[in-house]
């Protein structure tokens, strides 16, 4: 167990944002989930920015990697050009 006031603090916020970072990770592989299974182009197509968003908030807090989130939106676009 952590000896200093400032240690204590550490792990109540680095718990919460352990949290916060799953939370948002999770909500958004399901998006890309969902995103993938469309068939619909048109319905696929304006769902796209909205995921693309998500994917950029995670890189931008350092949940995943810039590299891994650029990745993921250009295999989306293919995706999605695919279905067209």
């Amino acid at each position: 167990m952590a000896n200093h006031k400032s240690a204590l603090k550490r792990i109540r916020s680095s718990e919460s944002k352990r949290l916060t970072n799953r939370y948002k990770h999770r909500t958004t592989r399901n998006a890309i989930k969902k995103l993938r299974e469309l068939e619909d182009a048109k319905e696929a197509q304006e769902m796209l920015p909205a995921v693309s968003a998500m994917i950029d908030k995670l890189a931008k807090k350092n949940i995943i990697h810039s590299n891994k989130a650029a990745n993921l939106k250009s295999g989306l676009a293919l995706h999605i050009a695919s279905l067209a």
